[in-house]
């Protein structure tokens, strides 16, 4: 099962909503690693080494520095950006949906845009 660090920015709504419905996967907040306030380079680096698939709305620079960990051959376990108009419900469904059904790795170098086409 997919395992994710949602970003410091990541709606709570949609963090408590996967654990409501969802209890046994895996998500963290960077708020309860104590990352509060680390630069995404920092963020990216924690989760390779935790193998967590990052949780985003931070289109503007965390893309950016994921492309460049891939670039540079560093892990990067996988990234999703959540589009901030997504309905909060249908992000839930997906991020779910997503945790239970794939395979360990599966992400690694991919930059993934929600919700899914």
């Amino acid at each position: 099962m997919a395992r994710f660090l949602a970003d410091e920015n990541f709606n709570n709504q949609i963090v408590r909503g996967i654990l409501r419905q969802a209890p046994n996967i895996d998500i963290v907040r960077i708020q309860d690693v104590d990352l509060l306030g680390a630069n995404d380079a920092t963020v990216l680096e924690r989760a390779a080494t935790a193998g967590q698939i990052i949780l985003t709305h931070d289109v503007a620079t965390m893309i950016t520095f994921a492309y460049q960990r891939i670039q540079a051959g560093l892990s990067m376990p996988g990234l999703f950006e959540v589009n901030r108009r997504v309905p909060v419900g249908l992000a839930i469904e997906e991020i779910i949906l997503i945790a239970e059904c794939s395979l360990e790795g599966e992400w690694e170098g991919q930059v993934i845009f929600l919700p899914l086409q």
